[in-house]
């Protein structure tokens, strides 16, 4: 693959089509609850500080599983990335925090969460969610339960705030602080 970033958004940027489609068959319209509210954006931009703390501890911990992880991503993810412009990572980012949560929050959590009803239905589409989000991100065993993890997380700021903006915030400038710090942190 010659252009990375054009692939990487492409792909990161087909899951927003993909979760509208799928909502609209499921009955859960991702969008129902995405609305633009500087006080929710700016709690997006706080909620970003324990998934990052996360990410610095993994870097820093000389745990064998850790390490594992870290090599896959020298070796196999900053390869990829190493030419990409700043401009580029945010727009990845950006697609990738909108396209993947309205996709995992607003589409199957709230899908199972509507099929099984009450308090339970939540806390089981929040289970479901973040399951299938950590197994959608398979490059090490422990990579995929870090990931999660932190789905628990973005899918739990959704049920607290019940704003999608929440999660779609926290997630896409995650994912940005993190891709830029692995891929530019030693030029």
């Amino acid at each position: 693959m010659k252009n990375i970033p054009l692939t990487a958004a492409i792909f990161e940027g087909a899951l927003v089509p993909l979760a509208i489609g799928l909502g609209w068959l499921l009955g859960s319209p991702p969008l129902t609850t995405f609305r633009f509210d500087l006080r929710d954006a700016l709690l997006g931009v706080a909620a970003t500080l324990p998934p990052l703390g996360l990410f610095w501890f993994c870097l820093a911990c000389p745990w064998k599983p850790f390490a594992e992880v870290g090599k896959y991503v020298e070796e196999e993810i900053v390869p990829l990335f190493r030419d990409c412009h700043l401009a580029q990572m945010a727009v990845i980012a950006t697609l990738a925090g909108l396209g993947e949560e309205m996709l995992f929050r607003g589409v199957i959590q709230a899908a199972v969460a509507s099929e099984i009803g009450g308090p339970h239905g939540a806390w089981l589409g929040l289970a479901v969610a973040s399951a299938l989000f950590g197994l959608m991100h398979p490059m090490t065993p422990v990579y995929a339960l870090m990931a999660g993890v932190i789905g628990l997380y973005f899918g739990w700021l959704w049920l607290a705030v019940g704003n999608l903006i929440v999660p779609v915030v926290a997630h896409g400038l995650y994912d940005f602080v993190a891709l830029w710090y692995l891929v530019k942190r030693r030029l």
